[in-house]
């Protein structure tokens, strides 16, 4: 599947002129609507280019069908009006530097050799009535537009009385406001995780994501060192050799966007195949189940595969670059994925989330013995399957298929050694770390995202200095932990630190240079980082070659005298024995 054009049955983000983003899903014969802006047919978008900018063309009569369409805006007639340096509304200073009147020189800012560098606006006063163009005059005009919006914007600015009084930036300013709101024109943009995360911040509800901004996402992946690592040579990525290469451990209350992510990180986020595409198949290839968690019912029509008398059928996961998400409920929330075409409930095969994604809840992690799914079931011989119906025996072993599946997930995470782990969650972090921490390897990574920062201090606390010096001089019974004063083991995760990282959008002009204060609120988020280190076990003990320190003059006269003080307290031990 060509990365860069538009498939059918995924999810694309427009871009307007405003500076708003929309995500819309791309099916055969649908209209997108946008608003103000338009509408347009699906079909014109599918396998065309992304990156590029469109405008909306108006329906058409073509004999018996009226029709509308997208037009590729080229490049030079998006910066037609940057290039363009002779415009005839400018009203900067004329050539000399000299203004056309006295007045208008104390409004003006001037160098040091007093030449006129920019005009400004103090003598111009806002009403309304200056704009003689009436609201239902300009929606009259969009009904009756057949372009793309510049014919409504050059008649709402030719309408404007006081243009010639704005000042170049003044008018450069109006002009953007009028392009931004009328201009039909959007720009055709390839859905990822930070665009994704911009979108539901700002048009969605930002708690449902814990207001994760994209930078945050940003600073998140650099901690936690999440990469994709190659097999060793001459090694398959499916062999059990291979485990413990580029496996992590997630946390995500997010609704998966923190495992998207990882994955976009790994490479696995996005699928290489057509086959992945929900509606472009047929039905049966839709319902076929993943090998070791089908759903899907045999068709008695069809020949069906011989199953083993133990019901045991073999289903490959991949061992490496892999996520393994812990969650607190009997289903994991990976709601978001399904904008990557990847769906949880039904995953489909060729989606490489299928077989690099495992989940696991907490009760199968700390108590497997009390989960139903952990329970194998019992076992049939063959001579009773063959006499049952078919849907009953394909009961049987799907069964059997996910209680394999379940139970080799739970014994790869208890076996440890993961490479990182990523937490984004509302539940207590140091009980979260008490039970994964153990789990992961030597040098690991240890990532926890929070919006406020005050329990992350705590959790800094807990893993300081001064709490592992006394730690280590009065260690509470194994038993007892987490005790009240060690809610978990400060000797495994050294260096913490948290931090916090935001972009602020800035306005950068001359004596006008200020942040924007329109930007979004809410909480800034805060990121903890520590690294997983294994205790010394056993006394620690320092073995080097010892070298004769060099004596200076005051201490070979203060070792002289303890030579001879001890010589004569030996004399007088003798004459006292004697």
């Amino acid at each position: 599947m060509d990365p860069h054009i538009v498939r059918p049955n995924t999810y694309v983000a427009l871009r307007f002129p405003s500076g708003a983003i929309a995500v819309h899903e791309i099916k055969f014969n649908t209209v997108i609507s946008i608003g103000k802006y338009g509408s347009f047919e699906t079909n014109h978008l599918i396998g065309r280019p992304f990156h590029y900018t469109y405008e909306i063309l108006d329906a058409v009569e073509s004999g018996d069908n009226a029709k509308s369409g997208l037009r590729i805006v080229p490049p030079a007639e998006l910066y037609a009006q940057i290039k363009d340096d002779d415009d005839p509304t400018t009203t900067e200073p004329k050539e000399g530097g000299a203004s056309d009147s006295k007045v208008d020189a104390q409004y003006e800012v001037v160098d040091p050799k007093g030449e006129v560098l920019l005009r400004t606006n103090r003598n111009i006063v806002d009403d309304v009535r200056t704009q003689t163009m009436t609201m239902d005059e300009i929606e009259l005009l969009k009904a009756e537009g057949k372009g793309s919006g510049r014919d409504l914007i050059a008649k709402i600015l030719h309408s404007h009385t006081a243009l010639d009084q704005k000042t170049a930036f003044a008018l450069a300013k109006y002009t953007l406001r009028k392009t931004k709101k009328y201009l039909r024109q959007f720009t055709l943009l390839p859905l990822d995780v930070p665009l994704l995360a911009k979108w539901i911040l700002t048009d969605r509800d930002a708690s449902k994501i814990m207001e994760m901004r994209e930078e945050t996402l940003a600073l998140i992946g650099s901690w936690s060192n999440i990469h994709f690592t190659p097999p060793p040579s001459g090694g398959s990525p499916e062999s059990p050799e291979e485990v413990g290469h580029g496996r992590w451990l997630v946390v995500d209350d997010t609704g998966g966007l923190l495992v998207a992510a990882a994955a976009e990180k790994l490479g696995i986020l996005h699928s290489t195949s057509d086959e992945g595409l929900r509606d472009s198949v047929t039905p049966a290839q839709n319902q076929a189940p993943i090998p070791g968690d089908g759903e899907a019912e045999s068709n008695p029509e069809q020949p069906q595969e011989p199953q083993p008398a133990n019901g045991k059928r073999k289903f490959t996961l991949a061992q490496s670059n892999t996520i393994t998400l812990v969650h607190a409920n009997s289903q994991p929330n990976l709601s978001l994925l399904r904008y990557f075409n990847f769906d949880a409930a039904n995953p489909m095969p060729s989606h490489p989330l299928s077989r690099h994604c495992r989940t696991i809840s907490w009760l199968q992690l700390l108590y497997p013995e009390e989960d139903n799914a952990c329970t194998e079931p019992e076992t049939v011989s063959l001579d009773v399957l063959q006499t049952w119906k078919t849907g009953k025996r394909s009961n049987y072993h799907r069964k059997r298929r996910r209680w394999e599946r379940t139970t080799s997930i739970v014994c790869e995470t208890q076996a440890g050694g993961f490479d990182g782990l990523i937490i984004a969650s509302s539940m207590s972090a140091p009980t979260i770390l008490h039970n994964l921490v153990p789990l992961l390897r030597g040098a690991a990574q240890v990532v926890v995202y929070s919006p406020t920062v005050e329990p992350l201090v705590e959790l800094a606390d807990y893993y300081s200095t001064p709490r592992r010096v006394a730690y280590l001089n009065d260690p509470p019974p194994p038993e007892t932990m987490p005790a009240e004063d060690f809610p978990v083991d400060p000797t495994l995760l050294l260096a913490p630190t948290v931090q916090t990282v935001r972009c602020r959008h800035w306005q950068t002009l001359p004596g006008r240079t200020h942040p924007i204060m329109t930007g979004r609120g809410g909480a800034d988020g805060y990121v903890f980082h520590a690294t997983r280190v294994l205790p010394a076990e056993g006394g620690v003990q320092a073995r080097g070659i010892s070298k004769k320190r060099k004596l200076g003059l005051g201490d070979g006269v203060r070792e002289l005298g303890e030579r001879r003080e001890s010589e004569q307290k030996a004399l007088v031990k003798e004459e006292d024995d004697m």
